[in-house]
């Protein structure tokens, strides 16, 4: 049986680091995995001096950015290098988290032929609207980013990136974090979360060029990964991407999966996350010996 390669894309403020314990299971199932970092993003990133403790917030909120002008396109040639690689070796399997969402289906679009199956987990797929568009949409009214707010750093006009304060001390703001994306895990376990985050982050989402495509895109199998307690991406949102994709290419559906974790919950306690995706590894190789 031909194994495929999974491979890990990060969302927003998120490195390949977070995937560690999900490859870990991955590989106890005998799953190939690669956790992928977009550009400015793990050591590629910057963290400024005044990030560190103590902390000097004036110069933290006027420090330049690596990350700043990376664009969807930057993503989209990082992720085809990586998915040309694994192509190499067998069956390519991307696996996108929230906004890396946005990248993968901006990949679909310009090389599908790099990709066997395309999974979303709570990610976004935009359809019939561009990817940061959908937040004043109503389907997001319950949720509450008055703590990721507060945690913006900065002026994001004159820094050209976004940038957040995830090493600060307002309780606050920290209960706020939590309770928007892990509220199912402890609090020294959202802790080490919070501390895996770096702080920047691009301000490119994508345009309306970068909607999903029915030629392109639309002719990948795909899977979307319901997160049902999810605070961050409700799961009327998840719903509407999927019912979006679906009368996109009704012919090529979502298959759907779901699992009981909030946003982030599902990568620091991934073991029914790994089951999940060793299950679409599985039928993917089956597929492709056929």
């Amino acid at each position: 049986m031909t194994q495929p390669t999974l491979i890990l894309v990060h969302g927003a403020f998120a490195t390949s680091f977070s995937f560690a314990p999900l490859q870990a299971e991955l590989a106890f199932h005998g799953v190939r995995s690669a956790a992928v970092d977009l550009p400015g993003h793990g050591f590629a990133a910057t963290f400024p001096l005044g990030y560190q403790a103590p902390q000097d917030l004036a110069r933290f909120t006027s420090e330049p950015g690596s990350i700043r002008g990376v664009t969807v396109e930057d993503n989209v040639r990082a992720l085809t290098e990586a998915a040309a690689r694994a192509k190499e070796h067998g069956p390519v399997v991307i696996v996108a988290h929230s906004r890396g969402g946005a990248t993968l289906t901006a990949l679909a679009n310009a090389h599908p032929e790099l990709i066997d199956h395309m999974v979303y987990v709570s990610a976004w797929a935009p359809v019939d609207l561009p990817a940061a568009e959908y937040n004043a949409e109503p389907e997001m009214k319950t949720v509450d980013n008055a703590a990721l707010a507060r945690a913006l750093a900065g002026d994001p006009g004159q820094l050209g990136l976004l940038r957040c304060n995830f090493r600060q001390a307002d309780l606050e703001v920290l209960d706020g974090l939590k309770a928007l994306f892990c509220a199912d895990v402890s609090d020294d376990e959202f802790r080490i979360f919070l501390g895996s985050l770096q702080p920047d982050e691009n301000l490119d989402a994508g345009g309306p060029e970068h909607r999903a495509q029915a030629g392109t895109w639309g002719t990948i199998p795909r899977t979307f990964v319901r997160l049902g307690e999810d605070r961050s991406v409700p799961t009327a949102m998840q719903d509407r991407l999927i019912r979006e994709g679906d009368a996109l290419t009704p012919d090529n559906p979502y298959r759907v999966r779901t699992l009981a974790s909030s946003h982030v919950g599902w990568l620091i306690r991934p073991a029914e996350a790994a089951v999940q995706l060793a299950q679409i590894a599985a039928d993917v190789a089956a597929e492709s010996d056929r």
